[in-house]
C-alpha cells in the first residue's frame, strides 16, 4: 500500500521551514528531535534534498548530509542515508555529483537537474519515506526544508519544500531570523506566495534569534497572529549568551575567542573544502585557537596547520602551487611544522595525484597529473568508483587506541617504491589508512583518510599532547567527558534552550 493511503495511521510528521536559507531550519530539528526524544516519542529526521559537502556516512556505507546525521544523533538513533535521500555535492562551474539513497550515480548541471533528475529524485523520496515509516511505524517523522519555500522561479519543481510537506500533509512551521531584519515582511511575503492549501499547512510561527527582552516583542507577535491567523509558537533567544566557545560544537555561529590560547592550529581554507565537520572536537578544546588559513603567508605562528579533505582535489592543489601556500607549507615542515592532512589533504601532501577519469577536479583546469606538495613519498590515482564507509581500527601513533570514523574518496593512495629510506610510517594497524614522518630538525607530517579522526579522544589528545610537549608545555591528563558525551549534553543544552520558549503541543495532536 502507498504511503499516502497509510496517512491516518502514522504520527502527524513536523515539517520545519525558513523564510530563507540560514533562517535556522537545522538547529531547530534538531532542538525538535531531542525534545521529542525526552518526552519518550521516536523521532527521525528527515530532509528529501540537501545541497552539501559536508558528509557522513551510515553504516552501510551510504553518503548523507552531516547535519541530518547530527539531527539522528539528537534523536538517539544511528544516522541513515535514507533520512537524506537525495544529497547534491557541488564541484564548482554549476556542476554537482547526485547521490540517491546514499550512492553516487551521476552528475549534473545547474540547468539540466531538473530536467534529468526531477522524476527519479520524487520516486526516491518516496521510497526513503516509505521505508522508513515500514521499519518504524510509531516513529514521528521532524522534516526539515531546504531554502525558502516559495521560489516562484523554482517551486513548480521544488522536491523538497511543499511537494513533501503536501504529500504527507504535514504541520508545518515556519521559522524566520529576526537578527537579518525585515521579520514581518518575510513572514508576511512568504504566507503570500503560498497557495491556499499550502498556507493551511502552516500551523505556527518561530521567530529564531531574538535579542533583548522578550517581553519588547509582545505587540509584534500579535500583529503577526491577527494579520496571518497562524499563532506564534516560539520566540527562540539569541544562543550565543547561552552557548561559550566551549559548548557550541558548530550548532551555532561562532569563532575561537580564547584569549591566551596554548596552541594555535592552521587550516587551509580550500575552494573545494569538504567534511569540515571534521574540526568539531578541536574547536571544543580549552586553549586551543583556529583561524582559518586563506592566502599565502608565513605559518610559523602556528603550532600545528591542518590540511583538509577536498570534493575537487586537483583543482585545490592547483590554487595551493599558484597562491603560494604550497611553497609556505614546504618551508614550515623544513622550519619543525607539525601538518596533518586528512582525506584530500592527505592526497595533497603526497608527490603525484593522477586523475585519469577526471574525477577530481582534472577535467575543470585540463591537467590529470599533477605534482603534490611532495613532503610525504605517496602517490595518488583516482579511480570511477567511490570507497565509502565506516572504519573500526586500531592506530599505532601517537599512541595505541581504537579509532572509529568513516572514508569518502576516489583515491587509492601507495607508497613509492623508495619510501623505505624516508622513514615514513603506518599511523595505524591498517596501513592504507594513513602513514606518518616525524622530520630530523623536529616536527611532523601525518595524514589519513580517515574522517572523523578527532572525535577520538585518546587520539585527539594524545596527538595534542605531541605538540605541546614539542612547545615544552606540561602534558594534558584529562578525565573530562569524551566529546560524543560532551556533543549529546550541548544538544540536551539545545533542546532545553528551544523547550522553554517553544510551544509544541498543538503541533503533536
Amino acid at each position: 500500500m502507498e504511503l499516502k493511503a497509510k496517512l491516518n495511521e502514522i504520527k502527524k510528521p513536523i515539517m520545519v521551514l525558513g523564510t530563507s536559507s540560514g533562517a535556522g531550519k537545522s538547529l531547530t530539528v534538531t532542538a525538535i528531535c531531542r525534545i521529542l526524544k525526552n518526552l519518550g516519542e521516536e523521532p527521525i529526521p528527515f530532509k528529501g534534498q540537501n545541497m552539501s559537502n559536508n558528509a557522513w556516512v551510515d553504516w552501510e556505507g551510504g553518503e548523507m548530509a552531516y547535519s541530518q546525521a547530527l539531527q539522528a544523533f539528537a534523536c538517539g538513533i544511528n544516522p541513515s542515508a535514507e533520512m537524506n535521500p537525495i544529497l547534491l555535492k557541488p564541484q564548482g562551474n554549476s556542476i554537482s555529483e547526485v547521490i540517491h539513497l546514499g550512492k553516487s550515480i551521476g552528475t549534473t548541471t545547474a540547468q539540466n537537474y531538473y530536467k534529468d533528475w526531477f522524476v527519479p529524485g520524487w520516486e526516491v523520496i518516496k521510497k526513503s519515506l516509505e521505508s522508513i515509516y515500514e521499519g518504524n511505524p510509531n516513529c514521528r517523522l521532524i522534516i526539515e526544508g531546504a531554502g525558502s519555500p516559495v521560489e516562484m522561479n523554482l517551486i513548480h519543481r521544488d522536491l523538497t519544500n511543499l511537494r513533501v510537506a503536501k504529500y504527507l500533509n504535514a504541520n508545518c512551521i515556519l521559522v524566520t531570523d529576526i537578527e537579518r531584519g525585515g521579520v514581518f515582511a518575510q513572514i508576511i511575503g512568504t504566507l503570500e506566495l503560498m497557495k491556499p492549501l499550502e498556507k493551511k499547512l502552516i500551523k505556527g510561527i518561530i521567530i529564531n534569534r531574538f535579542r533583548g527582552d522578550l517581553s519588547l516583542f509582545e505587540d509584534g507577535k500579535k500583529w503577526i497572529e491577527d494579520k496571518t491567523q497562524i499563532p506564534v509558537i516560539g520566540i527562540i533567544p539569541w544562543l550565543n549568551d547561552s552557548f561559550p566557545p566551549e559548548d557550541s560544537l558548530d550548532l551555532i555561529e561562532k569563532n575561537s575567542l580564547y584569549k591566551n590560547p596554548e596552541i594555535k592550529v592552521g587550516i587551509i581554507k580550500l575552494p573545494s573544502i569538504s567534511n569540515f565537520s571534521d574540526f568539531d572536537p578541536l574547536e571544543n578544546e580549552e586553549k586551543i585557537f583556529i583561524e582559518w588559513i586563506r592566502k599565502s603567508q608565513n605559518l610559523s605562528k602556528y603550532d600545528f596547520i591542518i590540511l583538509p579533505g577536498s570534493k575537487q582535489t586537483i583543482k585545490d592543489q592547483i590554487f595551493l602551487e599558484n597562491s603560494g601556500l604550497s611553497k609556505d607549507i614546504r618551508e614550515y615542515s623544513n622550519n619543525k611544522g607539525n601538518i596533518i592532512g586528512i582525506c584530500g589533504g592527505l592526497q595533497m601532501l603526497g608527490t603525484t595525484l593522477e586523475d585519469p577519469y577526471s574525477k577530481e577536479g582534472s577535467k575543470n583546469c585540463s591537467q590529470q597529473k599533477i605534482k603534490g606538495i611532495g613532503l610525504l613519498p605517496l602517490k595518488t590515482t583516482f579511480y570511477e568508483k567511490k570507497l565509502t564507509r565506516q572504519i573500526n581500527s586500531e592506530s599505532i601513533w601517537p599512541c595505541q587506541s581504537e579509532i572509529n570514523g568513516f572514508e569518502i574518496h576516489n583515491g587509492q593512495t601507495v607508497l613509492e617504491e623508495m619510501q623505505s629510506s624516508l622513514k615514513i610510517n603506518p599511523i595505524f594497524k591498517d596501513p592504507a589508512l594513513g602513514w606518518y614522518k616525524e622530520i630530523n630538525k623536529g616536527g611532523t607530517i601525518a595524514g589519513t583518510y580517515i574522517h572523523g579522526i578527532f572525535e577520538n579522544d585518546s587520539w585527539r589528545e594524545q596527538y595534542i599532547n605531541l605538540i605541546r610537549k614539542k612547545k615544552n608545555l606540561p602534558t594534558l591528563n584529562k578525565k573530562s567527558r569524551s566529546y560524543k558525551e560532551k556533543r549529546d549534553f550541548i544538544i540536551d543544552k539545545l533542546a532545553n534552550e528551544f523547550h522553554k520558549h517553544l510551544n509544541l503541543k498543538s503541533l503533536l495532536n
